[in-house]
């Protein structure tokens, strides 16, 4: 319960419905231990110890305590579990939204460290455990607990007020002796479930990998392989959730077993005591009204044990320090020039593995900086600092002088522009995905960005137009469509620096020869990191960085660099020779 007990604050948003719910089990806990067995105490001698001499409407009178007695306990029950529920999915609302938020600000290095599918199951099937533990434990947390309470008053009451005090004393005896089997059956269920919580991420993983590379698979012929792999996992998650059941089934049992020792035990000492019919009754049925809270008390304790397993999942991300955020103290900025400085920087995404060396450069403002070198060399690090998708290890990078560490990340982002290499676009309309570029811009600013992109053309050739959806990822869409709708989104933002991860890569000839003309309107004024894979793009750059092995190994103009470094005449000689 303590280690539950930060998460509490999620009933604090649904005090009424938990307060209802609360209220109603008391209710429900109070007629079934105490009402239940007081009918067959009272009522049911009343009637037939009477020998015929009540009258039917006393009769009439006497019986209604019955259907009385299971309404009242049928609507507090009803209402128990309809507040209980209510609570319950806006709890789990309340803890999916902060696990989603928790994610949007923790570093890229993070989430690309962990598979998509094992964090999405983490987001919505571990979530959805521990709102039902948490709901489980308002509900029976309280229900059956005031249930086993008036059953016990009830028997302590009959001890003192009755013959056979013995044999009731006898009867609560037996109660204690059901601890042992729940706490053994929750020890071995914590176990399982923490396996069954991670095989659950790893089959959600496998679904999210597969439906991302459907074109793959089908291209390969690897839809039998897929299919025995997921079997694979699913066979695991079986084994895991039979392991579980194993245990969790096998609890009724044993609580009955002791509850029917105790039953026959309280039997043999109630006849050789004497003890009347109605009272023997009476006490049989409170001491079955104490079983059966504990049955499910028992059932609480293994749900609770689920309940953690899912949270030590959650707590996995939702207590993941958050490396990049605002400072305390932030530097107001407005529109930045773009004079980027890099002083000493040093990066790794694995300690004591670093991608950047300790670099120095200075990019002037309105430069149009392209970024070329082999694969891996760093280049797409280095322009990855600028907005602060990656915290430096050692050094520091400025931005007119400001340490981008100094300023609100809001401010530092809505001064950077991005369009990479395989552009995402929103399973929404297109004019919602360029809107994403500026939220404020008025409809002729997001047409006349697409204009300016070469993408207005086509999209008024659509059906819908502007409200055509895209699809999950913009998958109703081209490749080179879905890269001129990004690009619009960098001309509609018109921030003083812009990133291109080869932006025009997707684009036919025709219009990979506009957009470079396009480009060239854009760029003024602004700085430009070009990452280059083609060299073809970089033949209006002023300013050249050759990376490799994660320092800057030169840097200039074309003429220059390919008459003095070699590793870039050799990279730019080998592309032509390829054209």
């Amino acid at each position: 319960m303590r280690r539950l007990r930060p998460y509490l604050k999620y009933f604090k948003a649904v005090r009424g419905p938990i307060s209802a719910a609360i209220f109603y089990a008391i209710i429900f806990g109070a007629t079934s231990g105490i009402a239940v067995p007081s009918l067959i105490k009272y009522v049911f001698p009343a009637i037939f110890n009477a020998s015929g001499s009540l009258a039917l409407s006393t009769v009439i009178l006497i019986a209604s305590a019955i259907p009385i007695a299971f309404l009242l306990r049928g609507f507090s029950s009803y209402g128990n579990s309809y507040y209980t529920q209510l609570a319950g999915v806006r709890i789990l609302e309340a803890l999916r939204l902060d696990y989603f938020r928790k994610l949007q600000v923790l570093p890229l290095s993070f989430l690309q460290n962990k598979a998509s599918g094992d964090l999405l199951s983490r987001g919505l099937a571990d979530t959805a455990q521990l709102q039902f533990t948490l709901t489980l434990i308002a509900n029976d947390g309280v229900k059956q607990p005031v249930q086993l309470l008036g059953a016990l008053g009830f028997l302590i009451y009959q001890a003192f007020t009755q013959q056979g005090t013995f044999v009731v004393l006898l009867a609560l005896a037996s109660v204690p002796l059901t601890v042992f089997p729940v706490r053994y059956v929750g020890r071995k269920v914590l176990k399982r479930a923490s396996q069954m919580q991670a095989q659950l991420g790893n089959i959600t993983g496998q679904f999210s990998e597969n439906l991302s590379a459907a074109r793959e698979v089908r291209a390969f012929g690897l839809e039998e392989r897929e299919s025995s792999r997921f079997a694979l996992a699913c066979r695991g998650l079986i084994t895991s959730q039979m392991k579980i059941a194993k245990y969790a089934q096998a609890l009724t049992p044993a609580i009955e077993m002791v509850s029917s020792l105790g039953i026959a035990l309280t039997l043999v000492f109630a006849y050789y005591r004497g003890v009347q019919l109605e009272t023997f009754l009476a006490i049989i049925t409170a001491l079955y009204v104490c079983y059966e809270p504990i049955k499910k008390m028992g059932g609480l304790n293994n749900e609770m044990k689920r309940g953690l397993a899912a949270l030590d999942r959650l707590e996995f991300v939702l207590n993941e320090p958050v490396t990049i955020a605002d400072p305390a103290v932030p530097v107001s900025v407005g529109r930045l020039r773009g004079d980027l400085a890099f002083e000493g920087v040093t990066f790794a995404y694995k300690a004591n593995e670093p991608v950047l060396h300790s670099i120095s450069t200075k990019i002037s403002a309105g430069t149009v900086c392209a970024l070329v070198g082999p694969s891996g060399a760093g280049k797409s690090t280095f322009a990855n600092l600028v907005p602060r998708f990656y915290e430096a290890i050692t050094g520091r990078l400025t931005i007119d002088g400001i340490a981008v560490r100094a300023m609100r990340l809001a401010d530092l982002r809505r001064n950077v522009a991005l369009v990479s290499q395989d552009p995402v676009l929103f399973n929404d309309t297109i004019y919602n995905n360029l809107l994403l570029g500026r939220m404020d811009a008025t409809r002729a600013e997001v047409e006349q960005a697409a204009r300016d992109a070469y993408a207005h053309d086509f999209i008024v050739s659509l059906p819908k137009g502007y409200d055509t959806q895209v699809g999950e990822r913009g998958v109703l869409l081209s490749g080179g469509q879905k890269q001129r709708v990004a690009l619009a989104r960098a001309f509609l933002r018109n921030a003083p620096i812009l990133i291109l991860d080869e932006a025009t890569s997707a684009l036919d000839s025709d219009s990979e020869a506009a957009i470079q003309a396009a480009l060239k309107k854009l760029v003024v004024g602004k700085t430009v990191l070009i990452i280059a894979h083609r060299f073809s793009t970089i033949r209006d750059a002023s300013l050249i960085l050759v990376f490799d092995k994660g320092e800057i190994a030169a840097s200039g103009s074309h003429e220059q660099l390919y008459g003095a470094n070699p590793l870039y005449k050799s990279l730019y000689d080998r592309q032509r020779a390829g054209h």
